[in-house]
Parts: structure tokens; sequence; C-alpha cells
């Protein structure tokens, strides 16, 4: 809903994906009035969140995601009970298919990593896989890992929970509202001017996902966030696909499956993408990734396509995101999650509530995920990036 911009605010969160809306919301839970939340888009949750395959998972290799993860999902799950809004949280699991000894290696280390933190997940053998997934060819796997307390979610329903709620605690939701500039007086943030007029406020939260960099740029510094495609189609009807069919990972491929409706989702990351802002369909990659697909899942070339899109990924060089201030004071940033933002949004945006009001993440430290890192040569690589 399209509405008059006010000329002031006490907060502006720029971005109404899933990290915008959360954290309007829990700035607004907090207690915290005149918050205005900018969306460009004619509808909430239309960029990388509305695109994106809806996965939530425990399974990271690094200690600091996994415990986003063990936050952030549990509030998923309570979403329908807290903000009455239904999320379709559907546990059919994550399965990683792996056939080679350095993959091998690398998740028996983080899985030893998630049993120390409480998420266990199981190994299972080849054979143990073939047995499951009789639907698909698997004859180099050697070994999987499986969790079936992940799964996937709802975006849209996610998204506008937090909108809903949000706007019912005073949050001033604006979509078709395109931020064009910063203002900046005396190294401190004074507002920001968008394609409607100018708003004045002393905090301003960039929440813009793959345009982050741009918002940043208004400010006079750059980011290393960038934009990069991933695309993803869905199948006609299919039988013989069980209701409790997981999201499955071939992690060679970066090739992915998982039930949507009657059909099936499939998605890969291509090697050669290069950084950029196009979200059209590159046909010819989708006919790999279908040719792939249908190489691990011989059902598949019986299907037709009924739907197909490309979204962006905001990935940082270790894959991580950045957390909390800027260069320029009153400015706060939290962006660059590299494909997992959806599913870490929950706590993200409570993250982002207490560094603003309390100065200091207090919910979970995640202080080592700071702008500042890139510069300090402090990365934390995340080797489960899919």
């Amino acid at each position: 809903m399209m509405n008059t911009i006010p000329k002031t605010a006490d907060f502006i969160v720029i971005g109404g994906g899933i990290m915008g809306a959360s954290t309007a919301y829990h700035l607004a839970q907090r207690g915290c009035k005149n918050v205005v939340l900018l969306e460009k888009e004619e509808f909430h949750g239309q960029g990388a969140t509305g695109r994106c395959a809806g996965g939530v998972r425990y399974q990271f290799s690094t200690e600091i995601n996994i415990r986003l993860s063990q936050i952030s999902l549990p509030m998923i799950e309570r979403f329908p009970e807290e903000l009455g809004q239904e999320v379709d949280f559907q546990k059919a699991g994550y399965l990683f298919l792996l056939n080679n000894e350095k993959d091998i290696a690398t998740f028996e280390r983080n899985i030893n990593l998630q049993h120390s933190l409480g998420v266990m997940t199981e190994w299972l053998s080849g054979d143990e896989v073939r047995k499951r997934l009789p639907m698909m060819k698997l004859k180099d796997i050697v070994k999987a890992a499986f969790n079936g307390n992940e799964g996937l979610v709802d975006p849209n329903g996610l998204v506008m929970g937090y909108i809903n709620a949000a706007s019912k605690l005073g949050v001033n939701a604006i979509n078709e509202v395109e931020v064009t500039g910063m203002k900046i007086i005396s190294g401190k943030v004074a507002g920001v001017e968008t394609n409607q007029g100018n708003i004045d406020a002393p905090v301003v939260i960039n929440c813009a996902g793959r345009w982050a960099g741009q918002i940043t740029k208004f400010a006079g510094f750059d980011i290393p966030i960038k934009p990069l495609r991933r695309q993803m189609l869905v199948t006609t009807p299919l039988q013989g696909i069980p209701e409790d069919f997981p999201m499955v990972i071939d992690f060679a491929q970066s090739l992915y499956f998982h039930r949507e409706g009657e059909g099936i989702l499939t998605g890969m990351s291509n090697q050669d993408e290069k950084y950029g802002f196009d979200q059209s369909v590159d046909s010819d990659f989708e006919l790999f990734n279908m040719e792939r697909a249908i190489e691990r899942m011989p059902i598949l070339e019986t299907a037709g396509l009924t739907s197909h899109w490309a979204g962006l990924y905001e990935v940082t060089p270790d894959a991580h995101p950045i957390y909390g201030k800027t260069p320029v004071d009153g400015l706060f940033l939290v962006g660059g999650f590299s494909g997992h933002g959806f599913m870490h949004g929950p706590v993200s945006g409570k993250l982002m509530s207490e560094i603003i009001l309390d100065d200091e993440f207090k919910t979970l430290d995640v202080s080592m995920l700071d702008l500042a890192r890139f510069e300090e040569n402090r990365l934390i690589h995340e080797y489960n990036v899919v």
C-alpha cells in the first residue's frame, strides 16, 4: 500500500524483505515510535526473500552460523503463536549428498562441531541414502548428512507476519519509495533522500539486501557485498515423490531438489556466474541444471515446467553477514548473508534492535561479524554454502 512519506522519523529502515521487516518489528516491540520502513517495490519481500527456496537449516560449518540458526529457527517455529501468522514450517529435513573424500572430511568436522553445540545431525551411509531415496540415482554417493529438524518455510508468510505485526505496533511501512541519497552532517546520518521527498532521521538501518552497497555509496563508503544470480525452476506434478521428501543437496555440484506442491523445485549454482544485478533466467544454464537434475532423478525427464525465476544472493568474501555500526554515526547495516539470510532474518532483526538501542548484541554476540573484519583480515569462512 502506497502512503505519503513523512518529513521526519526516529528510525528509518531501508528494505522491506525479511531483514527490514524483522528489524522494524523488533524496534517497535521494544517500544520505539516513529519507525518508518521503506520498500522500493510495490510489495514487501519481492527481492531476495521472495525469490529464495525457503530453506532453513542448522547444518553450517562455523559456530556463529550454527548459533544463529539455534535462535532463529525456534523463533520461526513460534511464529504462528507469537505473531498470529502461519508460515507452513515443513520439517522434511536437509540431506547433503557427499561423493568425495574432501567433502566427507570437511562434513565430519562440521558434524562434530554441530554435535558439540547440541545439533544432532546424522551420518548416513551410501546404502542408507539409496534405500531412503529409491527414485534417485545415487551410486556414487559414499555418505550423507541428514538433520530432520530442518526444512522449508513460506517466505511470504514470514515477511508479511512481521510487516503486519510491526504495523499494528505503529511502524509506518511504505512501498514504492526508492532511497536515492543520504543526508550526512558532520559524519553523522541525518536522514535519507527518496524519489518522493526527503525524510530527516537520526538513525538509518540499511537492510537493502542486494542494494546495500548502493546505499552505503550514498553515505560515502563501500562494503564488500556483491549481488550474485541464482535461479531455480519448478516442475509439473510427478508421481512417486513421497510427502516427506527432504531438501536434497548434491553438494559437489551445488545442485538441490525439494518437493514443491506435487512437483519438484530444483536449482543449481553456476560456477561461471559473474557478479551483477541481472535477474533474468539464463536459459542455457537452466538446460544444464535440468540435465544434471535428470541424471540424479530420472523421473524428472517426464516432467514439464510450471515456473522458473532468478534471484540474487548478496555475498561477502567469507559468506558471513555484516552486523552493526558503520563509519557513519547513526547508520547501521545488516546484510551479506550469502544465501542464508532468510532463515536468520528473525534473530537478525532482534540483534539489530539491540545494537541500536543497547549499544551491544545481547541475544548472541555477533560482534566478530562487523564491517571492519574485512580490512583487519578477521574473515570467518563458511564452507557449507548452497
